[in-house]
């Protein structure tokens, strides 16, 4: 039994969704680098995204919904994953950034400090944090 069989459907759904969501900030610039293609690759196998359903998902992203998280821990987790995705190109022009921004504000982040958020998430990624200093930094960054 894989793990995603001891959930319903909607956690099946919510991965996808996620997975969509990264794949969209992956195609933003019309094409996937190796190092993109490698990551979503990584990201599938993780989700337990089907070939089937990766294929048809790189097809049409915008299909699924972005299902935001309930806690803010996964919702930062989720923003990790995306922030790398923007950052695999090492490229941080303002097009990846605005991507980036709109994808928090659909995670649920407040338009208020949106910018602040996006603009903490890419200096970790700078810096090379794994998942769990970024989601630290991240929580207690305005204390």
């Amino acid at each position: 039994m894989s793990f995603s069989d001891l959930f319903d459907s909607g956690f099946k759904d919510r991965n996808k969704g996620h997975f969509a969501s990264i794949v969209r900030v992956a195609l933003e610039n019309g094409h996937l680098s190796d190092e993109e293609r490698l990551f979503l690759d990584k990201l599938a196998r993780q989700l337990e995204i089907s070939e089937e359903e990766y294929a048809e998902i790189l097809e049409n992203p915008r299909k699924y919904p972005i299902n935001p998280p309930y806690l803010h821990t996964q919702r930062l987790e989720r923003l990790y994953d995306l922030s790398r995705m923007v950052y695999a190109d090492h490229v941080l022009g303002p097009k990846q950034k605005d991507i980036l921004t709109r994808f928090s504000l659909a995670l649920g982040f407040t338009p208020g400090n949106v910018n602040y958020i996006v603009d903490k998430a890419l200096s970790l990624l700078v810096m090379n944090v794994d998942s769990d200093t970024f989601v630290y930094e991240m929580t207690h960054m305005n204390k």
